[in-house]
């Protein structure tokens, strides 16, 4: 008997990956792409055109080599970033459906990579998982169940068991395994504080937030979650209900943040990509249950043109570069909590890591107060109107989605981004009012909130001249 007789029976079961959870990743990450491009769009011109915070010329100058991953650099109006948002939501469409499924996975992970170095301070972990869930998807068998591409081919009710396979599955893995190194190396999770230290922040929290903060049970919480995260290599190395298990208490966990913290999509992201570990049964579940709807929308005289499976390069290249890619996920995660020491790159891989709240937790609440002086010499709060309110602000006016919280809260750490924002409160203030602003003073106020509350603390980062 072959010594890699066992390896060849217990491998397909723990990196092997059912078509029918494939599909369904593909189709969640496609609503989620709509889904964020839709919370995207109110704000189109703020953050993606000349005329908003981030001006071209002043994105080549902050992020030099980043900046020229984006089709949002070709022009700087309005109309243009329109059109991209738009071909962006034709793709996800294109996905959800399984239309060409992998090119278009490809395809919308290029545009999102593109939307997100347009303005770096407004992505979080979540888009950065997004396009790496994307990119893999261009590998993967995607469309062979429940799409377009597979509309007139046998049902394909078995596994895929590739590099790409064992790739994506790592690539989930390693978020939650490298959040767990870094959360063990702080003490507030170790003893279980860390929970209550986030929940008392409320720019942080969002709906329910607010009624759980102070409970005793985010102490349990904390210890669970961390448990959760340690345990998380168990995703590839078990089988069965412990896997279907352990996926279930994570998924519980991330839509227990979607419901009470301002993360965006983040929390549905981590969701999505849990659902590639799913095993069989499961899906024979689901499918069961969704079997008069999908009745309904089978259309067997359908005369759909079937596309050829995306890609069309050679097999040995695809495997190529998915193994690349496989060894790029491990020694970057490696290098991002200091295992490993890779070459000077254009980005830090401890700046791009998956610390999520780690090693500490946020303890501190903060809200900016841009205060405008007009030429008549009244001062004013130009982001949200009124008198310039220094004490403790209103999350919801402070931030008006999460877009707007990511990146008023990274502009303190970003000097050379600051007379952008200036540059368009002076602008939007002029286009509304009568009276015409002279200067804008950006201020940035902070509060420790754990164990109780102290005196804010203000800090000019700059007067502006308009």
């Amino acid at each position: 008997m072959s010594l890699l007789a066992p390896l060849r029976e217990t491998l397909p079961a723990r990196v092997g990956i059912d078509t029918r959870g494939l599909a369904a990743v593909r189709i969640a990450l496609g609503l989620l792409v709509l889904c964020d491009l839709a919370l995207r769009l109110p704000d189109i011109a703020a953050f993606y055109t000349d005329a908003g915070v981030l001006p071209r010329s002043l994105l080549a100058e902050a992020y030099p080599t980043i900046s020229q991953l984006s089709l949002y650099l070709l022009s700087g109006s309005l109309a243009w970033g329109t059109f991209l948002f738009g071909l962006t939501a034709l793709a996800a469409v294109a996905l959800v459906v399984g239309y060409r499924s992998r090119l278009a996975a490809l395809v919308l992970f290029v545009l999102l990579l593109s939307l997100h170095a347009r303005n770096l301070l407004i992505a979080n972990a979540g888009n950065w998982l997004l396009r790496r869930l994307l990119l893999w998807c261009a590998f993967l068998p995607i469309g062979r169940r429940w799409a377009l591409d597979a509309r007139h081919v046998a049902a394909d009710r078995g596994r895929a068991v590739s590099i790409a396979t064992l790739g994506v599955l790592v690539q989930v893995v390693v978020v939650y395994a490298v959040n767990a190194v870094l959360k063990l190396r702080g003490d507030r999770w170790v003893e279980g504080s860390a929970v209550q230290y986030i929940y008392q922040v409320d720019s942080l929290t969002v709906g329910l937030g607010d009624l759980v903060a102070g409970t005793p049970l985010l102490s349990v919480g904390s210890h669970a979650w961390l448990a959760l995260l340690v345990c998380s290599p168990l995703l590839v190395l078990a089988r069965g209900h412990v896997r279907t298990l352990l996926v279930a208490a994570l998924a519980g966990g991330h839509l227990f943040m979607f419901a009470t913290l301002r993360l965006g999509v983040f929390p549905l992201v981590s969701v999505a990509s849990l659902l590639v570990f799913l095993p069989p049964p499961v899906w024979d579940r689901v499918e069961r249950v969704t079997e008069p709807l999908r009745a309904r929308l089978r259309d067997p005289a359908a005369a759909l043109p079937t596309p050829d499976d995306w890609p069309t390069v050679p097999r040995p290249a695809t495997q190529t570069l998915t193994a690349v890619a496989l060894a790029f996920v491990l020694v970057w995660s490696l290098a991002s909590i200091g295992f490993l020491t890779v070459p000077a790159a254009p980005v830090d891989p401890e700046e791009r890591r998956w610390d999520m709240f780690a090693p500490q937790p946020k303890t501190a609440d903060s809200w900016s107060v841009p205060v405008g002086t007009t030429t008549d010499g009244q001062r004013v709060d130009v982001f949200r109107g009124g008198e310039p309110q220094f004490a403790v602000a209103d999350s919801g006016a402070t931030y008006p989605n999460v877009s707007w919280y990511l990146y008023l809260t990274s502009l303190p750490d970003a000097a050379t981004l600051r007379p952008g924002f200036a540059d368009y409160l002076c602008d939007r203030w002029d286009r509304r009012h009568d009276s015409r602003l002279a200067t804008v003073e950006l201020f940035h106020v902070t509060q420790e909130m754990y164990p109780e509350p102290s005196a804010p603390d203000r800090r000019s980062l700059g007067t502006f001249d308009c």
